[in-house]
């Protein structure tokens, strides 16, 4: 049709069919190119490189591997790492989880799986570590790092450095996510280590990788690993990851007894064959795995961090002298600022306080003898008794030398039973060398739940709660009764 009217106006047919094949050759590259646009995806997922293993979780040994050390694209498996360091945070008292973290631009704008965050929004922290953890949401895991390390490259070098303390040797993260980058990069034997770090590192947090379900404010949000977990016998998590560069992803835990096993697959072609795969794998461990092992859990990461959540080496135990001491160094009164002035020690910490404090009597003492003897302790008077009912929140500390062994010590009270258990378990893992042994109790007070450390010698007590001090945390020793 198109040489035919070139022809009727007096054009060159010969030049026009020229013309005409251009265009259809042009037509023909466009769809061409739309149908590569769309088969790309496929192509790269039926192309990923595939790696797998197994491994005893119980002490680590490994039943099967293949192409274990490549390095390849984790995916949404990164997040694992991501929820980790959201967990050890916690515990540290870094961030907790009913901080509500503001989203940022950078955050709100991660292509999907996502929750759907907005610019500005705020939300706490757990119920962004419940879209990461079961939506695998992109936004949600960008959101936890920016709130720990106060920004994502800063988090990432986190990642990587927590990775290389837990025996990762293969790995590097650049996002909190997992999508491609380069350089983002891990292993089948690193994330199956990292899986195992989970189970044992974090048992309390675990359970959330087997929800089917959970609530957020914004939505709620179904387990990407879902099938699995409904479909094989004793399976608990732990994280599935997708990217075309990465194929489909999946480590998966089950247990059955007392036999655990965990796998890892990467480069599934698809979710049925991934899943398919990994239940082979799994049931290759339980066979091959014995009835009966010793439990070697594994070590946790030998480091500590900075103030701003940084690596800043191995944990040494110095003996220095404290450069500023938050020790009241008044004699006997009958003013509550000494009170007043502990109480707003603690709250330096996570939670919120809530005490109310009375009018009470405490009996302050110096750690450094007095030069002159017109300023040593006199006898006790007897109005220093503690007359209290114990529904108050009366607490008196005395210089008593009885009953060795029964001297307690109380590091504030809390809005709930969980909060004080919370810092009672923070404060006898930052103080192992002093707290071994002793005896963590609640008590149910009209003002709230107090956390106590019970079954101290005098000596003890008195060094735990120098060292508390030394860290701008307070401790108030009760002598016993």
């Amino acid at each position: 049709m198109l040489r035919l009217h070139r022809a009727k106006r007096g054009e060159n047919p010969a030049g026009s069919y020229d013309e005409a094949a251009d265009v259809e050759q042009r037509l023909i590259q466009h769809v061409l190119a739309i149908i590569f646009m769309v088969m790309a995806p496929v192509s790269s997922a039926f192309s990923a490189p595939y790696a797998a293993v197994v491994m005893d979780a119980r002490d680590g040994t490994v039943y099967h591997s293949r192409n274990a050390d490549t390095r390849l694209h984790p995916a949404s498996l990164t997040k694992m790492m991501t929820l980790y360091i959201a967990f050890q945070a916690v515990e540290r008292g870094e961030i907790s989880l009913d901080t509500k973290v503001t989203i940022s631009a950078n955050a709100a704008a991660e292509p999907p799986s996502k929750l759907g965050l907005r610019r500005g929004q705020k939300i706490k922290l757990r119920y962004l570590v419940r879209a990461a953890a079961i939506k695998s949401a992109n936004d949600a895991a960008t959101a936890i790092g920016e709130a720990i390390s106060g920004s994502e490259k800063a988090f990432a070098r986190r990642m990587t450095r927590t990775a290389e303390a837990l025996g990762m040797k293969k790995t590097t993260f650049r996002n909190a996510h997992g999508l491609t980058n380069r350089t983002h990069l891990s292993t089948a034997r690193d994330m199956t280590i990292l899986g195992r770090h989970m189970i044992y590192d974090y048992p309390d947090y675990y359970n959330l990788f087997s929800r089917r379900q959970a609530e957020t404010t914004v939505k709620t949000v179904r387990n990407t690993n879902r099938r699995f977990l409904s479909a094989y016998k004793g399976a608990d998590g732990i994280k599935t990851g997708f990217t075309n560069a990465a194929g489909f992803n999946l480590v998966a835990s089950a247990k059955r007894g007392r036999e655990r096993i965990i796998a890892t697959v990467f480069g599934g072609r698809s979710t049925a064959s991934r899943n398919k795969r990994i239940a082979e794998l799994l049931n290759m461990g339980f066979k091959r795995a014995p009835s009966s092992m010793n439990y070697v859990k594994p070590k946790l990461p030998d480091y500590k961090y900075s103030a701003n959540g940084g690596i800043v080496g191995k944990t040494t135990r110095q003996m220095t002298a404290v450069k500023k001491s938050l020790r009241p160094k008044m004699r006997p009164s009958d003013d509550a600022s000494v009170v007043e002035q502990v109480l707003n020690e603690l709250a330096t910490t996570s939670e919120k306080i809530i005490v109310k404090v009375p009018k009470i009597e405490i009996l302050k003492y110096s750690a450094i003898a007095p030069k002159d003897k017109t300023a040593s302790p006199k006898a006790r008077p007897s109005r220093f008794l503690s007359t209290t009912k114990p529904t108050q929140t009366k607490t008196v500390a005395r210089l008593a030398t009885q009953a060795e062994g029964n001297w307690t010590i109380s590091i504030g009270k809390y809005q709930s039973q969980g909060s004080a258990e919370r810092i009672l378990l923070r404060t006898a893992l930052a103080e192992m060398g002093t707290l071994d042994g002793a005896s963590r109790v609640v008590k149910t007070r009209t003002t709230g739940f107090e956390a106590l450390f019970k079954g101290l010698t005098r000596e003890r007590a008195d060094l735990t709660c120098r060292r508390l001090h030394a860290r701008q945390l307070a401790c108030i020793l009760v002598a016993p009764q």
